[in-house]
């Protein structure tokens, strides 16, 4: 790669990170009414984390196979509504027990 073409990726990448952030700020005067673009907004944070996270689960062990099941054990902890410290210590226990048994298996 050419020191000139990773000059201009940093410049267009920029260019696209203002224009984001300052297209909405400008073009969007008003409050927004529409209740489909609010609920959109709405969850746009979430899917957006989601996103970033999922993939960094999967690839974080050694075995996906110990990924998903602290995977499986965490959603279903957080579904019952238990507390953050005990949905990642539970997690990362049933991560560490798998890749015990996976080892050993």
């Amino acid at each position: 790669m050419k020191q000139n073409s990773i000059y201009i990726y940093m410049i267009i990448m920029a260019v696209v990170t203002y224009l984001i952030r300052v297209l909405p700020l400008t073009l969007i005067k008003k409050e927004i009414s529409n209740t489909y673009i609010k609920s959109f907004l709405h969850y746009v944070p979430y899917v957006t984390l989601a996103a970033m996270t999922f993939p960094a689960i999967i690839y974080s062990t050694s075995s996906k196979l110990s990924a998903t099941a602290g995977f499986i054990v965490c959603i279903f902890l957080g579904y019952h509504r238990k507390s953050l410290i005990t949905v990642a210590l539970l997690g990362s226990i049933t991560v560490f027990i798998a890749e015990a048994v996976l080892t050993i298996g």
